[in-house]
């Protein structure tokens, strides 16, 4: 199985109930060919750029989901099938790949006097200070 986002445009004429409706239907038609929802938005109306289909705004909704190959063919004739879709496209998603966070520069890879992310300041003692501070007023006296 692959991961495929789908992002489509509905209708504005629909009502909000309509929508959502609509959204379970685009889900429930994935499922059917076998696909497995990841996540997805709950759709939003927005203003088009330019008018489609003779619309100016729509309700915009995007789902990620796992699903063969073979089945994305089959679901974009149902998509295509559907008035109330305005546009659709769907993508290819790569599988998330987690990179570890450095936290430290190796040395290897430091350049001589370069700043270090985090400086470590070397802590002084109470008896170190007074001593010093000792040794400054007896030499201005």
């Amino acid at each position: 199985m692959k991961n495929y986002e789908l992002t489509y445009l509905i209708s504005p004429e629909l009502s909000e109930e309509e929508v959502k409706a609509f959204q379970k239907k685009i889900a429930s038609l994935i499922q059917e060919e076998g696909g497995i929802l990841d996540e997805g938005n709950s759709p939003l109306k927005k203003k088009l750029a330019y008018p489609i289909k003779k619309q100016f705004q729509a309700y915009l909704a995007t789902l990620n989901f796992q699903l063969n190959p073979g089945g994305v063919v089959i679901l974009e004739k149902k998509l295509k099938s559907e008035n109330q879709i305005l546009r659709y496209l769907i993508l290819t998603k790569e599988k998330l790949r987690i990179i570890p966070r450095i936290t430290k520069i190796p040395a290897a890879l430091k350049k001589p006097g370069e700043a270090v992310f985090e400086k470590k300041e070397k802590k002084v003692e109470l008896k170190e200070i007074e001593k010093k501070l000792e040794e400054i007023l007896n030499e201005s006296q």
